[in-house]
């Protein structure tokens, strides 16, 4: 029961953070629009404009791990006696989960990152 119930936070968690990351990218292309109108109107390709906004998104969520697993390794000593079947120092959980996580920060800036590619130049440049 107790192993479901964390299971169920951790997704609640995890889905937090993806709607949290969508709202904070969709909030930066909205103020970046004419920016990245203007990047268009110069040249730049739509996936050159995608991959922009989801390199912002990936080290966000890169930065999270960096500071989340440490912090998960230093913990361990409290959960330990809470772990059934599993080692509090397991390499393939904590790269699962790191995996996991930036899929979801992947997903979470995809929507944003799209809506950016399609951004026409004039309009954006109107935008203000």
């Amino acid at each position: 029961m107790f192993a479901r119930l964390s299971s169920l936070f951790a997704l609640l968690a995890l889905g937090l953070a993806g709607v949290g990351l969508y709202g904070l990218l969709a909030c930066a292309v909205t103020r970046r629009t004419a920016e990245i109108g203007i990047r268009v109107a110069l040249g730049a390709q739509r996936t050159d404009v995608v991959w922009m906004i989801l390199r912002e998104a990936l080290m966000l969520a890169a930065t999270g791990v960096a500071i989340g697993v440490p912090a998960a390794l230093a913990g361990t000593r409290v959960v330990k006696s809470m772990l059934f079947g599993l080692e509090p120092n397991d390499p393939a959980t904590l790269a699962l989960a790191a995996i996991f996580l930036m899929t979801v920060a992947a997903a979470a800036g995809f929507i944003p990152a799209r809506r950016a590619s399609r951004v026409e130049p004039m309009v954006a440049l109107r935008h203000e």
